[in-house]
């Protein structure tokens, strides 16, 4: 129990020391053994051990492969840690999130030092052969990293699929946040006024190179425009109020989207920087332009493992694929063309999987297609979508679950796909665990018990309960 405080509330070992717990524990029982800090330090790590044992048991009997996230991070010692996260599903089709590895890292943060660790990490885990995909942000050390790595399993265990061609994915957020920042760039006299009027009032500002936190500012101070406007007729001293021209320009922007990146969203992320591209404001206009730019730099096409995850929801497919496509102004044939890249990627890793999984399953394949000359693909893209009407919050992962014995081996594909992270959430709300630890009362905190503390903490109670 006392080692379980100590990991769920983030408190220090020499908590057991304190006076005050000492007498409440002696109250209780006057002939309790109170355990010295030492004691207990060894009593979370003899926990940690044991429920690694548990989650490397737990891998090695996953039937689906392994998507990771990894990321760097400098705390406030000027120490440096790498973070490993695992999503897959589970027996029973749960998606699942857990933190393998939150080690030491010195820097500098390279390519080749990353890669030696990470593949360490999978070997220390026994999943060198049997992960999917590895989401990084968008860093230059992490494209050497995962062009050494890939090749790297390429030669030792040959455990990517498709030769590696779906191994990476860029971090969509941090692909967001440089299409802000870009169109920020542009609005920067009108948000720095907003940004000068809260500090005014409040004295405090937002967080200037998080785009998001800028969202929010720029989202609170619009609705006091008029309570703005008021203060720069009383107050001779207020000198920041934007013009009724730039208070505009900021509330057209305001409802740029900020929801979670998939297929769909990217989609309305497009649409709205196109309809933009002939806005009157030049100003706007030309904000549109630097970051349709910067769009098409990263997304001009789509990522094919995004439109798979879009295909393998039963209430889109292809048809919305499709949709899509022809919203964003494209003639008819480079819709069709680009429709037949996704298939035919589709189709490629389909039949990869086929031959990967068992000879039972490959039998009753075999033995489908004479019959009905029909591939489970096939027979999935062919039947009607379902209703998004009467299922607007699908369990896509439950829905393959129900199908897998239609569908054996796509369902399989489609519990990879879906189990793959686009973004590095987890990852950076690992590191805010860190700083919690790792503060300036606690810098002597060696590394072995900080990867103790946090890896234990999400084995023993997941993600939500990391902030509290």
């Amino acid at each position: 129990m006392i080692s379980m405080m100590i990991i769920e509330h983030d408190l220090p070992f020499s908590f057991v020391e304190h006076r005050r717990f000492k007498e409440l524990l002696q109250y209780l029982h006057p002939d309790v053994k109170v355990p010295s800090r030492r004691v207990a330090t060894m009593n979370v790590n003899n926990l940690y051990d044991s429920e690694k044992k548990k989650i490397k048991c737990m891998l090695s009997k996953v039937p689906s492969k392994i998507s990771l996230t990894s990321d760097v991070w400098t705390s406030c010692t000027s120490a440096g840690y790498i973070s490993l996260i695992a999503d897959y599903v589970d027996a029973n089709w749960k998606l699942n999130s857990k933190i393998l590895n939150f080690s030491h890292f010195p820097l500098p943060h390279l390519g080749r030092e990353m890669t030696k660790v990470i593949y360490g990490f999978l070997e220390e885990w026994g999943i060198e052969h049997k992960f999917f995909s590895l989401t990084l942000d968008n860093t230059s050390s992490n494209d050497k990293m995962q062009d050494y790595l890939k090749e790297r399993i390429l030669l030792h265990t040959n455990g990517v699929v498709s030769g590696g061609e779906f191994f990476h994915i860029r971090c969509c957020v941090h692909i967001l946040n440089l299409i802000v920042q870009k169109g920020l760039k542009v609005a920067n006299l009108a948000i720095n006024k907003i940004r000068e009027s809260i500090k005014y009032v409040k004295g405090s500002e937002d967080v200037i190179t998080r785009w998001n936190s800028t969202f929010l500012m720029l989202k609170s101070a619009l609705v006091y425009r008029h309570v703005f406007c008021s203060l720069a007729f009383d107050d001779r001293s207020y000198s920041s109020c934007p013009t009724n021209e730039e208070w505009e320009r900021l509330t057209s922007g305001s409802t740029y989207p900020t929801s979670n990146l998939y297929f769909m969203q990217v989609w309305k992320i497009e649409c709205l920087l196109l309809q933009n591209l002939s806005n009157k404001d030049e100003l706007i206009r030309t904000m549109e332009i630097d970051m349709k730019t910067k769009f098409d730099k990263y997304w001009s096409d789509y990522s094919n493992v995004l439109s798979f995850g879009c295909i393998l929801d039963p209430r889109f497919k292809i048809k919305l694929l499709k949709y899509c496509y022809s919203k964003l102004g494209l003639d008819p044939i480079s819709c069709q063309a680009k429709l037949k890249v996704v298939e035919h990627k589709l189709y490629t890793l389909y039949n990869e999987y086929v031959q990967m999984y068992s000879k039972e399953t490959k039998s009753n394949f075999d033995e489908d297609m004479s019959q009905v000359g029909k591939s489970q693909l096939d027979t999935y893209l062919e039947e009607a979508n379902l209703s998004n009407k009467y299922h607007p919050n699908l369990d896509v992962l439950q829905y393959w679950k129900d199908n897998q014995a239609r569908f054996p081996d796509l369902s399989l594909l489609a519990c990879d796909i879906l189990s793959i992270q686009i973004t590095m959430v987890a990852s950076e709300s690992t590191f805010s665990i860190g700083s919690r630890l790792l503060n300036k009362y606690r810098t002597t905190l060696f590394a072995d018990n900080v990867q103790a503390l946090i890896c234990t903490k999400n084995w023993l109670l997941g993600f939500d309960m990391q902030g509290k």
